[in-house]
């Protein structure tokens, strides 16, 4: 397999445009499965399994499973800040440097798999009290613009999907 598809186990990320109320609530749900789906992905890999990269120079599960909690809590305070404030401008983090700090390369896995659950369950319960306008709120990226939320949350669900998909193709690959 060629290293771009496992980087991209489920395709790069497309935006859509004029997302119907019926497409919002499927990629809400998507969030709401995410850490049940990366739970599920992890489930009884051993410690050595666990510090495996996905892919050649890529982060190893346990990176995987503790960036995903970390990149989603960034994206709840966007969500939040888009909803409560004019067209803001959101912090970036360096996630690459982050996932190089300690906890992330040794801390267990429970304690992100526990941080995403609670996270998750708040953040699909403040997603599901939005209306259609709040979805069409401005933000600006730093590096990729101006956004509306409606673009944060297909970014979003594809990224627990993405990652999930990592560490399935990695199972299927070694064959765990």
């Amino acid at each position: 397999m060629a290293d771009q598809d496992l980087r991209y186990p489920i395709g790069k990320f497309a935006r859509e445009e004029n997302l119907t109320t019926a497409k919002r609530a499927a990629l809400i749900q998507q969030i709401a499965e995410t850490p049940a789906s990366l739970r599920a992905v992890i489930n009884g890999l051993n410690e050595q399994q666990l510090d495996t990269p996905y892919r050649p120079g890529g982060w190893t599960v346990r990176q995987v499973a503790h960036h995903v909690p970390d990149s989603h809590l960034n994206a709840y305070v966007r969500f939040k800040l888009a909803v409560t404030e004019e067209a803001p401008t959101i912090k970036t983090y360096q996630e690459k440097l982050w996932a190089e700090l300690d906890d992330v390369k040794t801390a267990p896995i429970e304690i992100s798999l526990q941080l995403l659950e609670a996270l998750h369950h708040r953040w699909v319960k403040f997603l599901q009290s939005l209306q259609p306008a709040d979805f069409a709120r401005p933000l600006n990226h730093p590096e990729h613009g101006l956004m509306k939320v409606d673009d944060l949350l297909q970014l979003y669900a594809w990224h627990g999907r993405h990652h999930v998909a990592h560490i399935a193709s990695l199972r299927q690959h070694m064959g765990w």
